[in-house]
């Protein structure tokens, strides 16, 4: 088990009188304190406006953010700093792909995506199918919480322009095999695209080893700020995107009637960029790489594994998908228990899991339930974490005479 909760300054606070235990990492993970204090020593004596000024603070910030790029770049195996765009989080980069590849498609092709997507790389396709005339091609799901691989090979055929799938399901923790899915779509000539929100900072990700032609996370889910996330994708592919905002920092030369953009990938970089977070991203990416992720991998798996066992003992708890091929996630439902009443309660525990239909109403669907209870670990749980939220549930219990 890792050792480094003492790392996140937060973690020592109370709530509601009693020790915090943070179990919603999926949401948002915390900071350590090299994250904190990379963000203000930027805003203290570093901040200048970047690709802009000659003076010594634009000089120093452009050099930083340009550091933080590259670093990006080796973090996912991206063979060059080019193909990294910043971005606010995987949400914007999922619209920018959309937007940029929304001239390829034509009446009667189709985009892939599957049931378990996150609102945000589902929408976005929607959007784009619905204005092109597209058909927008949803992979269901097994019982057992994981994707149907034979349905969703038959969905990947010679209309389908875009395959877009999460890499580790927000609800499910499912691992899907993207690098496989990826070989399908490149069969038939189609662009794969990977949300890795949640993996990025669960598992070791090297996006040629994966064979996709783009990958993206957010910075906040992975113990960096919140506001910054990474666009990876093939240079090739960003060359041949239309630029998503247009304004400063992005052109080359601008006339009265016609303009030229700079080549990728500032182009796709409109206006002041968010220097300070990708500053801080570069941190807590030295921070995760100093843990080892193949280390965060065998922590999250061995506090998972306990989670699911001490919830299965839980009476009239329904745990939901079946925890094979599974990251630091648990959904499950409590019988008689609206999942806000168990996190309303839990909370006055101290214990923070996150209820709802978790951005996911397409999976909610497949379920059968309006909304579900979450509890995400992150490098910083321990078992006593997962024994507070069992003890907890019991509370809940006899509040609810379940």
């Amino acid at each position: 088990m890792l050792s480094c909760r003492d790392d996140f300054p937060i973690l020592q606070r109370l709530v509601h009188g009693k020790p915090l235990v943070y179990l919603d990492s999926a949401a948002t993970t915390q900071k350590p304190r090299c994250v904190v204090a990379a963000l203000c020593r930027f805003y203290e004596q570093q901040c200048g406006s970047v690709h802009r000024a000659t003076h010594a603070l634009s000089a120093e910030a452009t050099q930083l953010y340009e550091q933080a790029r590259g670093r990006c770049a080796a973090f996912v195996g991206a063979a060059c700093a080019d193909e990294i765009v910043f971005v606010r989080g995987a949400t914007e980069g999922m619209n920018l792909l959309a937007h940029g590849l929304a001239p390829r498609l034509q009446a009667g092709d189709e985009v892939v995506v599957s049931v378990m997507e996150h609102h945000s790389g589902f929408l976005p396709w929607q959007r784009v199918c619905a204005q092109r005339g597209a058909r927008l091609r949803v992979a269901p799901m097994c019982d057992a919480g994981v994707l149907d691989l034979q349905a969703l090979r038959g969905l990947i055929g010679p209309r389908t322009r875009v395959v877009s799938l999460v890499h580790v399901s927000h609800v499910l923790g499912t691992v899907n095999p993207v690098q496989q899915i990826g070989v399908w779509a490149h069969e038939q000539g189609a662009i794969m695209v990977v949300d890795g929100a949640q993996a990025a900072s669960r598992l070791p990700v090297d996006v040629q080893q994966l064979g996709c032609d783009a990958y993206l996370f957010s910075g906040h889910k992975m113990y960096g700020p919140m506001g910054i996330g990474v666009l990876y994708a093939r240079q090739q592919l960003l060359q041949t995107l239309s630029a998503y905002q247009l304004g400063g920092g992005m052109v080359h030369t601008v006339g009265q009637q016609q303009s030229q953009w700079l080549p990728s990938p500032l182009c796709f970089e409109a206006g002041t960029p968010n220097v300070a977070d990708a500053v801080a991203l570069s941190a807590a990416i030295d921070y995760v790489d100093a843990l080892d992720r193949q280390a965060i991998a065998q922590h999250d798996q061995q506090l998972l594994q306990q989670l699911r066992q001490a919830l299965a003992e839980v009476p009239n708890v329904q745990l939901l998908g079946s925890g094979e091929h599974a990251m630091g996630v648990v959904s499950f439902a409590m019988q008689g228990v609206h999942p806000h009443d168990v996190a309303c309660l839990l909370d006055q525990r101290g214990v923070a899991v996150r209820a709802g239909h978790l951005c996911a109403q397409p999976l909610m669907q497949r379920l059968g339930l309006p909304a579900v209870t979450r509890a995400s670990v992150g490098c910083y749980n321990t078992y006593d974490d997962v024994a507070a939220l069992v003890e907890g549930l019991h509370a809940v219990r006899k509040v609810f005479a379940c």
